[in-house]
């Protein structure tokens, strides 16, 4: 070919891939661009077939062909990894070296004879190839700088219609948006819309919407969803961290995207679409789940508030009426069936209303609720809220981690006083301000109930202290008035009883950090406590507080054949529900001898006294002691000459105390042990863990404040005696009379 007809030849192709260049950038889709390209180059250049390949994942793909070879068509797809890297970087041409290149080796196989490449490409992409075919030979002009600039302008064109088909897309989702926007409409109707919108609008293979249910802690499917992938029904979320579950939350450049669908500035769920295969996900594919998930973040709110603003005058109106019932049923019963029948109507879930101590005084369980130990399972989830410290007014009280049902749990007050505690089957995140203040209703009528029955009680409590106080007296004045009294309670006074006392005493720690009227108060609720636990042990059991003790009076006929078995058991219930509900404090039981009279009453009083002090003083470990078990204590409390005990324990007892006020010595201590191991030095120093050399000084100290020999047994017998007699009166000697 002469050099001016080459020339000629190379202005025309020049001037073609310029015109073809300004075409590319006026069509909107990437189709009409592919198809223009392969058409246009083919008439120009009158080779067989032009094609454009396109790389999507580790594929090369023809997406436009011009020209009818099927044997060459038929060959692809082709793995990228079997073809030249060269491809999608320079301009190739039949004579290149293809040394291992499937799709060099293809067209030879085909018999083109000649061929060149062009390589699809600007400063960001690598979109693929476009390949011109002859089967005859055709010399090639020199232009691989021109094809190469081509090829960068073809790879603008089909990034500048890419990003004119997103704009598209955005375009019809506003319009969609604007058409399809109605609180009307049901919320599958608009979950189908959207995801559908999603789908198609990013070329995703699914498309769906997960929302937060925050009582399972997860993320639920909403369905319909679009695609024919089959997505997870629900996602756990141990942690509410969305990026640990999607990787590509808010991220393009994989073929997963998801963004969150945000309520005001909390995360409801997520928009989520993936494509199996082709081209990741772009900025112009985030963009348009943005403006959806804002959308459908509209429609929940709106729906929200729609629904909400609806029922506001239902539950009102509702609320009302129920706050004139819960009234009512205060003014015509004394009970709290009542009340509590109604939250259950309410609610529509197991309702209980405990005692300050827990106890189940009034409940109605659902029918999926009868299970006879769900009961106690629920004290004990009580308990363990209680016990946790927390400040929160309601308490969440977990029954059974595998199922998780829960029930709030909500103080009762009067005053300043707990009364109660009022559990509803409802977590509290799923109450609304109705519910709440329903749930403040029912605690107020609850706490005037409870106020009612305690006026009530604490009239009869006076009345009956009134009258234990004179049954206790030393001298009866009025026998009939008495006995008067005793009928009004339904109480036999001359069946034989036992009277007995407990003592409450408060762990070192509450003495320290309160004061005495706060150590009153605490000692009268944990003695409300045990009366609560003695109507279940015996309803026949009388309860009275006398002269700051607290009483029981027993049946006799209840101690059956073992009494002490008896007084036993009743001490060991005591304590451990005590422990359970108090742990701070230590119950301790005296039990003066059977009454036979109604003059025993005052005897068996004193014995129950008496038979306390020296369980306070010896037998703390025991915990409780009956009168007639003391022994020799039996004999010295019929002693009535104090003003010789008094004298007896000046001498004995009272130089060790004022010895041991000031000192980190017990002296009174060291010499009960001396006298129990019966004067033996060794094993009394091992006993109170001191050297043998210390114990020797103590006793010497001993012996010089009583001014007596500890060798005579005499001395011992008398500081033996001078030990139970203060036993028997407590920490106090008493007063010289």
């Amino acid at each position: 070919m002469s050099v001016s007809k080459q020339d000629a030849l190379m202005e025309r192709i020049e001037t073609h891939l310029r015109k073809t260049a300004r075409q590319l950038i006026k069509v909107n889709t990437e189709e009409e661009a592919l198809q223009y390209l392969t058409d246009s180059f083919r008439l120009e250049l009158y080779c067989d077939f032009v094609g454009v390949i396109i790389k999507e994942d580790n594929l090369f793909i023809p997406k436009a062909w011009s020209g009818h070879i099927p044997s060459v068509t038929n060959a692809f797809p082709l793995l990228v990894e079997e073809c030249s890297a060269k491809l999608m970087r320079y301009s190739l041409t039949d004579e290149s070296q293809h040394v291992g290149c499937r799709f060099a080796d293809m067209l030879k196989q085909n018999e083109v004879k000649t061929w060149f490449s062009v390589p699809l490409k600007d400063d960001h992409h690598h979109y693929g190839f476009c390949v011109l075919g002859f089967l005859n030979y055709v010399p090639l002009l020199d232009m691989e700088k021109t094809f190469e600039d081509f090829g960068q302008d073809i790879a603008l064109a089909i990034s500048i219609t890419r990003q004119k088909e997103a704009q598209l897309r955005k375009v019809e989702g506003i319009e969609w948006i604007s058409q399809n926007f109605s609180l009307g409409t049901p919320i599958e109707q608009h979950i189908h819309e959207l995801t559908t919108r999603a789908g198609t609008g990013t070329d995703a293979d699914l498309a769906c919407i997960y929302l937060y249910n925050a009582s399972l802690d997860c993320l639920e499917l909403q369905k319909p969803f679009f695609g024919e992938i089959e997505p997870d029904a629900t996602i756990l979320m141990n942690h509410y961290i969305l990026k640990d579950h999607f990787p590509f939350l808010e991220t393009i450049g994989g073929r997963q995207l998801t963004v969150p669908i945000v309520m005001g500035v909390k995360p409801m769920g997520v928009l989520h679409i993936e494509k199996i295969k082709g081209d990741v996900f772009q900025d112009e594919d985030l963009k348009i789940l943005e403006l959806l998930s804002k959308y459908f973040s509209s429609i929940l709110e709106n729906a929200g508030l729609f629904n909400n603003e609806k029922s506001h005058k239902k539950k009102l109106q509702s609320l009302i009426k129920y706050q004139q019932a819960l009234v009512k049923e205060t003014v015509d019963d004394h009970n709290f069936d009542g009340i509590t029948t109604m939250l259950y109507q309410l609610f529509e879930n197991t309702v209980i209303l405990f005692d300050r101590f827990l106890r189940p005084i009034s409940y109605v369980f659902r029918e999926a609720d009868q299970d006879p130990n769900l009961m106690s399972v629920i004290i004990k989830g009580a308990q363990k809220a209680i016990a946790s410290d927390k400040n929160d007014e309601t308490l969440i009280v977990e029954t059974n981690s595998d199922t998780e049902v829960r029930y709030s749990l909500w103080p009762v007050a009067g005053g300043n006083s707990l009364l109660g505690y009022l559990a509803i089957q409802l977590s509290n995140e799923k109450m609304d301000e109705y519910d709440q203040l329903a749930v403040e209703l029912a605690r107020n009528i609850c706490s005037i109930q409870f106020i009612k029955q305690k006026l009530v009680l604490d009239g009869r409590e006076q009345a009956k202290d009134s009258f234990i106080g004179k049954l206790l007296a030393e001298k009866i004045e009025d026998t009939g008035h008495i006995i008067q009294y005793a009928n009004l309670f339904q109480w036999d006074l001359f069946r034989s009883h036992r009277v007995s006392t407990i003592s409450i005493k408060l762990h070192q720690k509450v003495i320290e950090t309160s004061n005495l009227l706060e150590q009153q108060a605490k000692k009268t609720s944990i003695w409300e406590f045990i009366k609560s636990i003695l109507l279940d042990i015996n309803d026949k059991i009388i309860t009275a507080s006398h002269d700051d003790h607290f009483i029981l009076i027993v049946p006799a006929e209840a101690e059956g054949e073992q009494p002490r078995v008896f007084w036993k058991t009743l001490y060991g219930k005591l304590k451990k529900s005590s422990e359970v509900q108090v742990s701070k404090c230590q119950i301790l039981l005296g039990i003066g001898e059977r009454t036979t009279v109604i003059q025993d009453y005052h005897v068996s009083y004193q014995q129950s006294i008496q038979a306390l002090n020296v369980v306070k003083s010896r037998f703390s470990d025991d915990g409780f002691s009956m009168f007639e078990d003391l022994g020799s204590y039996t004999i010295f409390s019929q002693f009535k000459e104090t003003k010789a005990i008094h004298l007896f324990l000046k001498k004995y007892m009272e130089p060790l105390l004022k010895y041991s006020e000031d000192k980190n010595i017990d002296l009174c201590h060291t010499l009960y042990v001396f006298l129990q191991n019966n004067g033996n030095v060794k094993i009394t120093a091992e006993d109170l863990f001191i050297h043998r050399s210390s114990l020797l000084y103590r006793l010497e100290k001993i012996e010089s404040l009583i001014g007596e020999d500890l060798n005579n047994a005499e001395v011992r017998l008398n500081l033996m005696m001078a030990f139970k007699l203060f036993d028997l009166y407590g920490d106090e000697m008493p007063p010289a009379k």
